[in-house]
């Protein structure tokens, strides 16, 4: 890395913006390889395509695109990797302790918050399947959310960003692909780590759907794929930051 940019600065023209990602670059590798295996799921997670797009919605309470101080505050503090247990133990699981990444109580299936981010994000999907007029289809379409930072995952996730969603794309055709066959149906696992970064299927999927609503509304499709993506992650960071909230506060 040291060598590339000293490359690049004897040329007789840097680009600024080429230096700057080659820096980046060099950084976020530094920080990989000073991390937990953890901390290195989450990085990969966070950095990939789409994932960070909730932190540029403009909050609006009337359109359900706001986040209220308190789930604010503890959702930077989960995105950024800081502690967000404070000291506690789960108060709807005697015993058991909040981890410092939030893992627990982003998964925990105890008071229905992973039901209710699951529903959430199916409602928010439907409804912009309705704004693009998407019509009767042959494919299922199957929401769900995981975790990087699953012990059946964490060491694939450490390593290659996507890892937990391609694992759970698979795991859903496995249970799926022969009933939807019976019925002429084509399973699509539409699967969300739970910092935002979304399955391969997904976004070949929404792709596909951001096409049709940018047609319907007359839109750029980058602008429409903004959107989507957007706010499916804020509803899914919300929920994520209520579970952990609900939890400490309550311990």
């Amino acid at each position: 890395m040291a060598l590339q940019i000293d490359a690049i600065l004897s040329a007789p023209s840097v680009p600024q913006y080429k230096l700057s990602s080659m820096l980046d670059t060099h950084r976020f590798n530094l920080m990989l390889e000073n991390s937990s295996t953890a901390d290195r799921a989450r990085l990969l997670s966070v950095s990939s395509a789409h994932a960070s797009s909730w932190l540029s919605v403009v909050p609006s309470q009337g359109l359900g695109l706001h986040l209220d101080p308190p789930v604010h505050q503890i959702a930077i503090k989960w995105w950024l990797g800081l502690d967000t247990s404070q000291g506690s133990q789960c108060a709807l699981c005697p015993g058991i302790a909040l981890d410092p990444l939030g893992h627990h109580a982003i998964t925990c299936k105890r008071g229905g918050d992973v039901v209710t981010r699951h529903n959430t994000l199916r409602d928010v999907l439907a409804e912009i399947c309705h704004r693009a007029h998407l019509g009767v289809q042959t494919a299922a379409f199957d929401i769900s959310v995981t975790s990087p930072l699953n012990t059946l995952t964490l060491l694939e996730a450490g390593v290659a960003a996507g890892s937990a969603a391609q694992a759970t794309e698979t795991r859903k055709h496995m249970a799926n692909d022969a009933k939807c066959n019976e019925l002429g149906w084509l399973c699509v696992p539409l699967v969300a780590e739970t910092y935002g970064a979304w399955g391969k299927e997904a976004m070949e999927a929404f792709s596909q759907l951001a096409s049709q609503l940018a047609t319907h509304t007359c839109r750029l499709k980058t602008a429409v794929t903004f959107e989507l993506y957007s706010r499916l992650n804020l509803h899914l960071v919300r929920a994520n930051a209520t579970a952990i909230l609900t939890r400490c506060i309550q311990s």
